[in-house]
């Protein structure tokens, strides 16, 4: 790297959602971000003779952005480990801390990890947290189910409201969401211990060397230690640490450590194994999953849908102006927003749904929305005259519908419900949000771990394209069975290849 000129902005990765204490926006000011990492790379900036600023970029993509040059570091309560050491360069360590268990106020049974057999317990993905969980839930032969999330606020709610027995998080996350809520309680001590490095691509020898010697006299100087006591998250492990940075030349062990780390080169054989290692975890977690809630919520939608197309047609007026303006709402709303209101919201009113519940929900209210609209269009394509030679018959009306024009609606409408199935299908990805682990969800993961969202994202559109395939197909096979009066002879394997096949 071609070291930057005295005064030059110094752009540094962070995600304003992190939350309290890490990044926030301000209570008094939105439009500000505050946190003790803020303050650090001012700090940070002023010794480097350089101007800090802020790059918003979602956590889960620090490094990868770090890599592709949107900032020179990436910042965030990054813990330093050896699959992020193989993939960049970390500063001598600038915070020290371990996790904490949070449970409900009336809760005793819980007071360490081996407390945790058989129960559900919420903390953030990609985190040490969630790898002591993991390695947890082998130990317990399965019996803990782990929920991940997104934002480090959203599993304290769901402690509050009695979804989680626990939550374990970073110790700033827990005396920042958890300590101050009176219906939550900290239990037990400081598990593991994690140190928090600033991010350098590891062709940037030179700005890792100016760096480590900032946090030293930082150090040196005790303003990390005034920052840390604003914040209330000073510690004895950060004691100890600086203590020790303190009293020693740090500053050549380090660089040399860091610039000395070099990347694994990797075959195309260690490639293919490593690709093929992910499979397991994408077919048989993520891939059942994303099925499952896909086919539930289409039930639902299908369902729904014909209810809101009939009560549109036939119901008395305000049931009609109810179902239209339901149509309008679920479509004019984005889905994630519903999840949302369905998954955090509800609890609010007393209403807890789990998260599968609530993403079949989701996607079912959302989509009987669209069903709704291709019934509608469907139904009104019968010609008039055969209801009306259906009640001459003397049927009622429910038995014209039911016998004479929902059967040929229904054929009408296959191909565009087929089409919403399609779209229902990817759309279950954006319930990762909502804690489900899909395949999305999946692929997320895998990409984080290793930085590979390249061949994993691969595999994970291949099986979204081959479990989406088999559809398509059933429903032009259905399409040609339920078109009677224009099919033509043909052998079933010819059908389900599409051979043959069409309409006379």
């Amino acid at each position: 790297m071609i070291l930057p000129v005295e005064a030059q902005d110094l752009r540094w990765g962070g995600d304003a959602e992190g939350g309290a204490p890490y990044l926030l926006p301000d209570p008094k000011n939105p439009r500000q971000i505050i946190g003790f990492e803020i303050d650090l790379m001012e700090v940070l900036g002023k010794q480097l003779r350089r101007k800090s600023v802020f790059v918003q970029n979602q956590w889960d993509g620090l490094i990868p952005g770090l890599q592709r040059g949107s900032y020179e570091l990436a910042v965030n309560g990054i813990e330093i480990t050896d699959d992020r050491k193989s993939q960049v360069n970390f500063s001598i360590p600038y915070y020290v801390c371990g996790e904490q268990l949070s449970v409900r106020a009336g809760e005793n049974a819980i007071n360490s990890i081996a407390d945790l057999r058989g129960k559900t317990v919420g903390t953030l993905k990609f985190s040490l947290a969630h790898r002591l969980l993991e390695q947890a839930k082998k130990d317990f032969g399965g019996a803990l189910e782990i929920r991940s999330y997104e934002n480090q606020n959203n599993p304290y709610d769901d402690l509050t409201n009695g979804r989680l027995q626990a939550v374990l998080m970073d110790w700033p996350i827990a005396v920042y969401y958890s300590k101050p809520n009176p219906k939550l309680k900290l239990v037990g001590a400081a598990i593991g211990q994690m140190q928090y490095g600033i991010a350098v691509r590891k062709e940037d020898a030179e700005l890792l060397k100016q760096v480590n010697e900032a946090l030293l006299a930082l150090i040196k100087s005790g303003e990390l230690k005034t920052i840390y006591d604003k914040w209330g998250i000073w510690n004895d492990e950060t004691d100890k640490l600086f203590a020790k940075l303190s009293q020693s030349d740090q500053k050549s062990d380090a660089l040399t450590e860091f610039t000395q780390t070099v990347s694994a080169k990797l075959t195309w054989r260690d490639r293919l194994k490593r690709y093929w290692s992910y499979l397991p975890a994408l077919l048989f977690v993520g891939a059942p999953m994303t099925l499952l809630i896909s086919v539930l919520g289409m039930a639902l939608a299908i369902a729904f849908g014909l209810l809101l197309a009939l009560a549109q047609l036939y119901a008395p007026q305000p049931l009609a102006w109810l179902s239209r303006a339901y149509v309008e709402l679920f479509r004019g709303t984005p889905l994630l927003i519903q999840l949302y209101l369905i998954f955090y919201g509800l609890p609010n009113v007393g209403i807890r749904l789990s998260p599968i519940v609530a993403a079949v929900v989701g996607l079912g209210l959302n989509y009987a929305a669209y069903e709704a609209e291709n019934y509608r269009a469907g139904i009104q394509a019968i010609p008039r005259g055969q209801m009306e030679a259906a009640l001459s018959l003397g049927m009622t009306r429910w038995q014209s519908l039911r016998h004479v024009i929902v059967p040929q609606a229904m054929r009408l409408v296959i191909p565009p419900v087929t089409n919403d199935f399609i779209a229902l299908f990817k759309d279950s990805s954006i319930v990762s949000v909502i804690t489900m682990v899909e395949l999305t969800k999946v692929y997320g993961q895998l990409a984080a771990t290793y930085y590979d969202y390249i061949g994993a994202g691969i595999l994970t559109a291949a099986i979204y394209f081959l479990m989406g395939l088999p559809f398509v197909r059933l429903a032009r096979w259905a399409e040609q069975r339920l078109a009677t009066d224009k099919r033509v002879v043909t052998t079933t394997k010819k059908r389900w290849l599409g051979v043959g096949a069409k309409p006379a």
